[in-house]
């Protein structure tokens, strides 16, 4: 005779259901109804990876990314004029079309926030959060469309 415990056929119905197969269900509830806000150990503290993140990062985020939209409209409009692309990656984007010069520079500044909110409550060099960058970030972008709009505005 078989020792094993028979399974009920609604347990077994569930077993078969794998509740870790992704799905666009899942994401959605994941997004909406995040729980995790914390380490599940003590011993992981602040470098936890979490769910939820500050509301500040997703302003910072989505000022970046706009931010980063006014600098390739503004960086077209300077090149209109004859100013020089710095940037190498950016002058050889630019040197094939407009799109693959947003399309990168859209590309690489949204990987690039991205890896940083996900990273936001880790430690840069064990003194500074990695949040912290957004913030810094922001801010260079905001002095560069100072800087790129008073040139516009000087060379017209």
């Amino acid at each position: 005779m078989d020792d094993a415990p028979a399974i009920s056929t609604e347990r077994a119905e569930r077993i078969e259901e794998d509740r870790r197969n992704l799905s666009l269900k899942t994401l959605g509830y994941g997004y909406f109804r995040s729980r995790r806000r914390g380490g599940r150990r003590k011993a992981e503290g602040e470098h936890a990876l979490t769910d939820w993140h500050h509301p500040w990062l997703f302003f910072l985020s989505i000022g970046i990314m706009l931010l980063s939209c006014m600098d390739a409209f503004l960086t077209l409009k300077l090149l209109e004029i004859g100013a020089v692309e710095l940037n190498p990656v950016m002058a050889w984007a630019i040197a094939q079309n407009t799109w693959v010069f947003a399309a990168t520079k859209v590309s690489l500044t949204g990987i690039g926030v991205l890896l940083i909110v996900f990273g936001a409550r880790t430690h840069l060099f064990k003194h500074f959060r990695v949040g912290l960058l957004l913030t810094v970030f922001f801010c260079f972008y905001a002095g560069l469309i100072c800087y790129e709009f008073v040139s516009l505005i000087s060379e017209r």
